[in-house]
């Protein structure tokens, strides 16, 4: 039962040429997937694209407001300056009146 070399060379052959149009329909079938996801990464560059576009608008409108922000710091430190001020006049009227009562309870009791 031994089979020829011509008809193991013929089925050799006709195995590596049906091997042969595989690898070509796999490249055919890489070369489609690769233009697929060439057009997809476009869709999202152009996506990023706008969304940067759109943080630049943000990045511009933020720069406008500082000058808000600064008048707010403004705001902020005269009320500090405010708040300061009513904190030295609660304490001088918390003397006076510490006086006061010293006073009239130096009077009730006869110390002066």
């Amino acid at each position: 039962m031994d089979v020829p070399m011509e008809a193991r060379i013929a089925r050799i052959e006709s195995d590596v040429a049906h091997l042969c149009t595989d690898v070509a329909d796999i490249k055919i079938d890489l070369r489609a997937l690769n233009h697929g996801v060439d057009q997809r990464f476009a869709r999202v560059d152009a996506r990023f694209d706008r969304i940067d576009a759109r943080c630049d608008k943000i990045d511009a409108r933020f720069d406008k407001t500082d000058t808000r922000f600064e008048r707010i710091d403004d705001r902020f430190s005269k009320i500090d300056a405010s708040i300061a001020s009513a904190k030295i006049w609660a304490l001088l009227l918390y003397i006076a009146f510490a006086t006061a009562m010293l006073g009239t309870m130096a009077r009730g009791f006869g110390w002066i």
